[in-house]
């Protein structure tokens, strides 16, 4: 498995996440790094994106000796690095989960404002599933969710950039005591429920999901199948989340290692 994303200096999302991730799910990890990221429990202290030349390097390296069942990306911080990577999936047939992140857990911006165009119009067609959040969305779409009702509404208008399947992330709703998720490839719809878990430390949770996504596509499960079992693995991880610095502390990624599962 191919992870394309950003180092996370804390350990709790971005690369360090996705690999961690790979890992517990019993798939290899593997890595184009786009950016470094100076960050830890209360946020991003900076951030440097590295030249589109290295990560088309890094990409072909990998790609060409080793291979790759899926692929994920996730921070890819400016528009000539989101061109860079779309024209780099052209080549593959495998599985592609676009994690489109723009923000950090604790809202600092980690995608150029221009590069949001270059992820609806080049990036997106390339996904087998996006898994955008609900503040994802409304920077991609305009379309703002406020209640589950608002959740197809918000597939759809993230389906017309192209996606095969899209999971619309609905755990920062307000409403209910359960995270409930939408997805769908248009005609096929499943709601998935997790109970919410009154933890803070969740650093890390879109990247763990994606990776996860990515880890059963690799293994040949269907895309409900694969996100069915991403949730679930995600939903242990945050229930085991755990106090790191004196910020947001991360996901649990091994917690099925533990021997507690």
């Amino acid at each position: 498995m191919l992870t394309v994303a950003g180092s996370d200096s804390g350990g709790g999302a971005g690369i360090q996440a996705d690999l961690k991730t790979m890992l517990a799910l019993g798939t290899h990890g593997m890595s184009v790094l786009t950016a470094v990221t100076a960050q830890n429990s209360l946020g991003v202290q900076g951030a440097w994106e590295l030249p589109a030349e290295a990560v088309r390097r890094q990409f072909r390296s990998v790609v060409d000796d080793i291979g790759v069942q899926a692929v994920k990306t996730g921070m890819l911080a400016t528009a000539e690095l989101v061109e860079t990577v779309a024209d780099l999936l052209d080549g593959l047939t495998v599985p592609v989960v676009v994690d489109p992140v723009g923000v950090s857990k604790h809202g600092d911006p980690l995608l150029a404002p221009e590069a949001l165009e270059v992820v609806r119009t080049a990036l997106l067609p390339k996904a087998t599933v996006a898994t955008p959040n609900l503040d994802e969305v409304a920077q991609l779409t305009g379309v703002r969710v406020e209640t589950e009702a608002d959740l197809p509404r918000a597939a759809e208008a993230v389906l017309a950039h192209g996606p095969r399947w899209v999971l619309v992330k609905g755990g920062h709703l307000k409403d209910g005591d359960t995270a409930v998720d939408l997805l769908t490839d248009g005609t096929a719809r499943h709601l998935l429920r997790a109970p919410r878990h009154d933890n803070r430390h969740t650093h890390g949770t879109g990247c763990t999901l994606a990776s996860a996504i990515a880890a059963g596509l690799a293994k040949g499960r269907s895309v409900p199948e694969a996100v069915a079992e991403a949730k679930d693995y995600v939903t242990g991880a945050i229930a085991a989340g755990f106090a790191l610095g004196g910020g947001i502390g991360p996901v649990d990624h091994g917690w099925r290692l533990s021997g507690d599962a």
